[in-house]
């Protein structure tokens, strides 16, 4: 059996996240290694206001996830397998040590700010629930036009679709969905259109940036954004850190391989809880936790009690 850590993604942030880390030496070392890297205090990032930023809340994200993951590695706590959702994989990939957390800080800062830069507005993010994806495509594909295009994005479950494309067209499809018998359908705090093919040059150039940085063979296994799948090697990591952006997020997908792998332990770094429950709910019969809503505490008994019961 099987313990694995899950990285959240944009969407999950909230105004003052760092503030909210238990007071540790790992929590401090990192946060001062994240101001060393960004030249100036990371706690600058998560205020209600900078979070409007798309590059400080995917700063905020990672450090805030790598922070708890160093804790938990400090009290001997090591995953068996990782996944992040979307800006989430940067922290799986260090957390598998494909990657250093310093160029993973670097990268995920130009991820943002290359985001920010493609569509610095009138853009954004949506979600519905209660309908199936082909019924969501057909909407979508009702709503596009080349002057206002709009994708389905991530799967997040068979009833919970991600979209993804211009403001307009979002809200059109949402309107539909919600007509259409959807038990929800709202936009999302995110402002970039990501998880299409609209951001195909975001993704080329955090290739060629990606390129120039040292990638390390991963001591465990990492669930691929796009495909689903467990990768070992560092080129793929590399290759799914760079075109997770511009292609769908199959998290119900990763759910199910995680499962099928032995994973009965989920637990989900800091902030949120959106990843645990969505594993609640597609994996019943494993146990799934925040450390945001169940506490570090909790969280770190409960897989010193795992790992001992299934070493």
């Amino acid at each position: 059996m099987k313990l694995a850590f899950l990285f959240p993604g944009q969407g999950s942030q909230k105004p003052n996240m760092l503030k909210e880390l238990p007071e540790h030496p790992a929590v401090e070392a990192v946060l001062q290694e994240a101001t060393e890297v960004l030249g100036e205090s990371v706690c600058n990032f998560h205020s209600n206001k900078t979070l409007t930023s798309t590059v400080s809340v995917q700063i905020c994200l990672l450090v805030s996830s790598v922070a708890i993951l160093k804790v938990f590695e400090a009290e001997g706590i090591y995953p068996h397998i990782v996944a992040g959702h979307s800006a989430g994989a940067y922290g799986a990939a260090v957390a598998c040590k494909a990657i250093g957390f310093a160029d993973a800080l670097k990268m995920i800062k130009l991820r943002g700010q290359l985001m920010e830069q493609a569509f610095p507005s009138g853009y954004g993010m949506g979600v519905i629930t209660g309908l199936n994806e082909q019924t969501v495509k057909e909407l979508v594909n009702s709503c596009f036009t080349e002057t206002e295009p709009i994708y389905t994005a991530n799967i997040n479950a068979p009833d919970q679709i991600v979209i993804a494309g211009s403001i307009t067209a979002l809200n059109k499809v949402i309107d539909r969905a919600s007509t259409s018998g959807a038990r929800t359908a709202e936009l999302l705090n995110v402002n970039i259109p990501s998880h299409c093919s609209l951001l195909d040059a975001v993704s080329k150039s955090l290739h060629q940036e990606l390129s120039k940085i040292t990638f390390s063979q991963p001591v465990i296994p990492y669930a691929c954004n796009r495909t689903a799948r467990l990768l070992r090697s560092p080129d793929q990591i590399r290759e799914d850190l760079a075109f997770n952006v511009s292609h769908p997020v199959m998290w119900h997908n990763i759910s199910s391989i995680l499962c099928e792998h032995g994973t009965r332990l989920f637990i989900e770094m800091p902030p949120g809880n959106v990843l645990s429950s969505l594993s609640k709910k597609a994996l019943p019969g494993a146990r799934s936790l925040s450390v945001d809503e169940n506490g570090f505490g909790n969280c770190l008994v409960l897989a010193r009690r795992f790992c001992s019961e299934h070493s």
